[in-house]
């Protein structure tokens, strides 16, 4: 709707006008930096931060819906789908939280930091970890449907095409991972 939501390093998350650059609002997380990049659904930005807090904010005017407290910083871009908010920590845990008030639906714990950001296809919300494994999980329940073993920390964020969960890892390998009957 014409505006640009961005994190900053000061503590910020920015709404700008797209044509002009004009700050519409700002809000402050007090503490670290917004590293994580908004998602905005149904009015309402979603955001993570260095301070271990995940936001939810009015897109209009900035205004505070609910914080959720985390274990560690969160980089993570959250994934909005079927009011549910699916984000990573570096408390090595994937968050599920409901999307109108921040309430934890399930989490589950990875053995690394997660600071990719999940991809939610078909009920399930693939991510990474920095203990090098691809992870899919249930999108209702958080159980474990598979993991995939990388060569190294996995950094960057899965993307889902045409059934094939698509990751590169720190050991310098792009992996293209089939996903298997019963996802």
């Amino acid at each position: 709707d014409g505006v640009v939501y961005v994190g900053s390093r000061d503590g910020y998350l920015y709404a700008l006008d797209a044509a002009t650059g004009e700050l519409r609002w700002r809000y402050e997380t007090w503490i670290g930096s917004v590293d994580s990049s908004p998602a905005v659904v149904d009015g309402v930005v979603y955001v993570g931060s260095d301070n271990n807090i995940v936001y939810a904010l009015g897109a209009d005017s900035g205004g505070l819906r609910w914080r959720h407290q985390t274990g560690g910083d969160v980089f993570s871009s959250p994934a909005v789908v079927d009011g549910v908010v699916y984000v990573g920590s570096s408390d090595s845990y994937v968050y599920a939280l409901d999307a109108d008030s921040g309430g934890l639906r399930w989490q589950y714990a990875t053995g690394g930091l997660v600071l990719s950001s999940p991809a939610v296809v078909d009920g399930v919300v693939y991510v990474a970890s920095w203990d090098s494994y691809v992870y899919a999980l249930g999108a209702d329940s958080g159980g474990l449907r598979w993991r995939y073993a990388t060569g190294a920390d996995v950094w960057s964020s899965p993307a889902v095409v045409n059934g094939v969960v698509y990751v590169g890892s720190y050991d310098g390998y792009l992996y293209a991972i089939a996903i298997p009957d019963g996802r």
